[in-house]
């Protein structure tokens, strides 16, 4: 275990962990809901640092990621734990049951993650799998030398963190993909017991402090799928920057929720919504939609070619689309 930062000690050895919006005031030999943070003798510890259990080297588009280093890998790592509670969640045997994972040093990270730079195409290192907010010592204790190796770091997050801990991620982080769940309150309560304003709150300090950002979310029948509520989505991010990217990925039943996947036309629906509002939205779990390509917001040609995790760059080059010249904004390379 490692000394966790964002707590305050309290009498009777009590903690009061101040790393997200939960605040758990957690009881000496207790945890908080993440299941991570602990309480031992009246001083809070993290239970996972260094912990991984999931080592891989992916494509970035995966995470994902489709205007940040496209076509390149990412060394990507995950450890246990999470904050949020979805009845749908897609990695609950990590998140919420796992309790152990191979040690790892931060150095130990920015050394491997430099050899995948140099023999298989790999940009830096993603935190992701389960809620890499969870892994916060850790994190931060690792970008900073993955930075001195002149790699990035790129965190895979339900951005469900108080701000202040949240901007202290950020100085090290240089590309986000979160995970806005729904675009109301209603659903994070019921559905995933949180909130949904400290997600937003935080996207926008991505684009703040000119971090990339792009933002997933996952559709489900009935809950989240209305036309009006994917509007809201759209003119929200439309607000922060109409050149962010939007994922909106097809729900499969998973854990503790067995609804219907997602019909397709829901899913197209939305799609052609959200590209009133963004020049760049995708659909994912989908490929029969074929809507995964980057497309120039001013012609339509194709600048991106995807096929799986597959990068074809096929009218996009100098960051200009070949067609007509128009400059493409947020795309980095």
């Amino acid at each position: 275990m490692q000394l966790a930062s964002w707590f305050i000690e309290k009498e009777d050895n009590k903690v009061i962990c101040q790393l997200c919006p939960h605040v758990c005031h957690i009881p000496e030999n207790d945890g908080g809901k993440c299941r991570v943070r602990v309480n031992k003798e009246g001083r809070l510890y993290s239970a996972n640092y260094g912990k991984a259990t999931a080592i891989n080297l992916d494509p970035m588009e995966k995470k994902p990621l489709y205007h940040f280093y496209p076509g390149k890998n990412v060394l990507s790592l995950g450890t246990f734990g999470c904050n949020l509670h979805c009845d749908f969640c897609q990695n609950w045997q990590i998140a919420h049951e796992a309790d152990f994972g191979r040690s790892m040093l931060p150095q130990e990270v920015a050394e491997l993650a430099h050899r995948y730079y140099v023999n298989q195409n790999s940009a830096g290192v993603a935190y992701t799998y389960s809620e890499p907010g969870m892994w916060y010592e850790f994190v931060v204790d690792t970008a900073p030398l993955v930075s001195e190796y002149g790699l990035v770091n790129v965190l895979v997050t339900n951005g469900y963190l108080n701000k202040k801990p949240f901007l202290e991620l950020l100085k090290h982080v240089h590309a986000f993909n979160i995970d806005v769940k729904a675009f109301t309150d209603k659903f994070y309560k019921e559905k995933v017991c949180g909130t949904l304003k400290p997600v937003l709150d935080n996207c926008a300090a991505v684009v703040e402090k000119g971090r990339h950002l792009e933002i997933t979310t996952l559709i489900i029948p009935g809950l989240n799928d209305s036309a009006s509520e994917i509007e809201e989505l759209a003119r929200w991010i439309a607000s922060l920057d109409p050149n962010i990217p939007l994922h909106l990925s097809r729900y499969y039943p998973n854990y503790k929720m067995h609804i219907k996947a997602t019909p397709l036309d829901i899913l197209e629906q939305a799609w052609e919504t959200a590209r009133e509002y963004l020049g760049y939205v995708y659909i994912g779990n989908a490929p029969e939609l074929d809507k995964s390509d980057t497309l120039c917001p001013v012609c339509g040609k194709v600048l991106i070619k995807r096929s799986f995790y597959n990068t074809y760059k096929t009218g996009y080059e100098g960051g200009k689309c070949l067609n007509c010249q128009n400059h493409i904004r947020g795309i980095v390379e």
